[in-house]
């Protein structure tokens, strides 16, 4: 565990010192607190959070990358965030793409935050 707070405190402080534009990572925060950092090229994939980072109104949270998301829960935008990278990988995959793996129990709540994030 010591070696992921090392890792996130290496990319907040290179958050902080890049300009939004120029920072490869952008921060998730659920409602319940806990942040999640993933590249800002994964997150482009929701449409909502791309609006919020790089549309044309001045989000706050596009100058700081960091988005506070008090509507989603941390289990669920953990498996967002997984899926972003997901869509990822297998974005122009000429191959057959596997199926995504999604617990029946937080179904209802995941395609409600997929569909608030347009994703």
């Amino acid at each position: 565990v010591g070696w992921l707070v090392k890792i996130i405190v290496y990319f907040t402080r290179l958050t902080k010192m890049t300009s939004a534009k120029e920072c490869q990572f952008v921060s998730l925060i659920s409602y319940d607190g806990h942040e999640f950092i993933i590249s800002r090229q994964c997150a482009m994939y929701s449409g909502t959070i791309k609006s919020m980072l790089e549309g044309p109104g001045r989000f706050l949270e596009g100058e700081r990358n960091e988005i506070a998301l008090r509507e989603i829960e941390a289990k669920i935008l953990e498996r967002v965030c997984v899926y972003l990278y997901f869509k990822k990988r297998y974005d122009n995959a000429k191959n057959k793409i596997p199926d995504f793996k999604i617990d029946p129990e937080i179904v209802l709540a995941l395609l409600m935050a997929a569909n608030f994030l347009d994703v």
